[in-house]
């Protein structure tokens, strides 16, 4: 078994300063978090305790990067799920150089209470945020704050970005920093999505790639809604992983929460550039992981089916070879598609997993030039020619690749109506077999050649025009130009003016009913 070995381990980029957003449920952090950001990132939904997981993003601030993080709402009253939410919030308060502590101008709970205590041997790095001053008669609130014994307090709205201004101008003076013209330049990172139905163990790969509790893990279906995010070092090359909640039929789906959660891990499919799609090995590949593969095919981002949980199979021999061939025959459009069965929860063939998703990642990059396309496309046509059709044989001329992540290919074709569906396909496994796509979906835009516009399109020639006339007239002969005839080719030219010269007159005599 091979045994993953990363450096550089770090859920949160912590050689940026930190800032997390503290508060209680329903208080407003996910609604800051997404408007400081400026995108719907965390989930908002009047439905207390949505958010769970902490979810980090890289921020701006005043074109400074900072990690913001949001955390879950801290409650009183716990389950078992809030103690787990409770435990990843304050475990941000050693970690943070920034504290926005969260509270709302028109209650003041229990809940606030006690976090007020629990804030105090972090006073000198909290700012409190009292949100939903909405309108003018609520800014006089505030003041009732300040006895909270906070010398940092700030009025604000996250849902209207109201105060929003002055929030970001005090976190600059607590990181002693001072607004810039530019912000700096980002650098290159592979992007991993892990997506499959729920308990397949998507966010205990995560916490293994990352070599920190990301994610939360239970045995209760549904535990990560958000998409959660972080990166890592893996020989040489960096990394950032999305961990999404899991995906299960529409008809199973009953809270909106949940549905919120599919359609995040849905769009990161277009956020990743390859995507692990986790199956149990005990389960094997259901309808539902043939949707979500669908999916990923048509964005035209590399995938790799994940088989986890090998450490729970039997023993039997040839057991997985069996599991593997199961799925090549239930699910051939991902015959193209790396398997890589790992255990998660011990970490064996993991360290196989990334280097599968490095070999995807670079045939995605990869670009030849069309005069090797069309080489092998000459090559490729010899060997098996396009079918007959109705009006005749189909022919495929040149082709060109057009594009990287996705990979696309164009063909011109002398027709492209009803061209056989099946000649695309033999052109695609043409091309992952000899131009260096093997495990990457390929996509093939098929163009009809431009001909030459008839006359009636492009209309008569000055010379037509005067030789038409002529014929008109009566006269035997048409005037010749000096010259033409003596050149390569001068007298087929005649020839050729003198018979578009005859159709314009048949055709105008027969519009006249002549």
């Amino acid at each position: 078994m091979q045994r993953l070995e990363i450096s550089n381990k770090a859920d949160i980029d912590t050689s940026l300063p930190l800032i997390s957003i503290i508060g209680r449920p329903n208080v407003g952090k996910s609604t800051l978090f997404n408007r400081l950001i400026g995108k719907r990132r965390a989930i908002t939904d009047p439905t207390p305790g949505v958010t769970r997981d902490p979810i980090p993003e890289r921020w701006l601030l005043g074109n400074h990067p900072v990690t913001l993080v949001d955390s879950g709402g801290i409650k009183v009253d716990k389950d078992r799920m809030d103690d787990l939410v409770a435990q990843k919030s304050l475990s941000l308060l050693d970690q943070s150089d920034v504290i926005v502590f969260m509270m709302d101008v028109t209650d003041v709970t229990l809940e606030d209470q006690e976090l007020v205590k629990a804030l105090r041997p972090y006073t000198d790095k909290v700012v409190l945020a009292v949100n939903k001053i909405d309108d003018v008669k609520r800014e006089d609130l505030i003041w009732n704050y300040y006895n909270f014994g906070y010398q940092r307090v700030v009025g604000l709205s996250a849902e209207h970005g109201l105060g929003i201004e002055e929030l970001e101008d005090t976190l600059l003076g607590m990181l002693d920093l001072e607004r810039a013209d530019e912000p700096p330049e980002e650098g290159e990172t592979m992007k991993l999505a892990i997506l499959g139905k729920p308990n397949t163990g998507k966010s205990t790969l995560t916490n293994l790639l990352t070599g920190r509790d990301v994610s939360i893990v239970s045995d209760i279906a549904g535990t990560t809604r958000d998409v959660m995010r972080a990166t890592f070092t893996y020989k040489g090359n960096d990394y950032t992983v999305l961990d999404t909640a899991g995906i299960r039929r529409r008809s199973k789906v009953e809270e909106d929460v949940e549905y919120y959660s599919v359609n995040r891990a849905i769009k990161s499919i277009d956020e990743a550039d390859v995507v692990f799609l986790m199956v149990d090995v005990k389960e094997g590949l259901s309808d539902q992981d043939k949707k979500i593969a669908q999916l990923i095919v048509r964005r035209g981002k590399g995938i790799i089916i994940v088989l986890n949980k090998i450490d729970l199979l039997k023993g039997v021999g040839n057991e997985l070879e069996a599991v593997k061939d199961r799925v090549r025959f239930l699910f051939p459009i991902l015959s193209f598609a790396p398997i890589v069965p790992i255990a998660a929860i011990n970490g064996d063939e993991v360290g196989q997993l990334l280097d599968t998703a490095m070999k995807v990642w670079k045939q995605l990059n990869r670009r030849v030039d069309t005069a090797q396309v069309n080489d092998c496309l000459r090559a490729w046509c010899e060997a098996y020619e396009p079918p007959r059709g109705a009006s005749g044989h189909y022919k495929v001329l040149y082709g060109t690749q057009v594009s990287v992540t996705p990979v696309r290919f164009l063909f011109f074709v002398n027709r492209i109506k009803d061209f056989p569906e099946g000649y695309v396909n033999y052109l695609k496994n043409c091309i992952r077999k000899d131009l260096g796509f093997s495990s990457i979906p390929v996509e093939i835009s098929l163009r009809e050649r431009r001909r030459n516009p008839s006359l009636n399109e492009r209309g008569p020639e000055k010379k037509e025009i005067e030789i038409a006339r002529t014929i008109r007239s009566g006269e035997s002969k048409a005037p010749k130009a000096k010259g033409i005839s003596r050149k390569p080719g001068g007298k087929a030219r005649i020839g050729k003016q003198r018979e578009r010269a005859e159709k314009i007159v048949r055709d105008s005599r027969s519009k006249r009913g002549r």
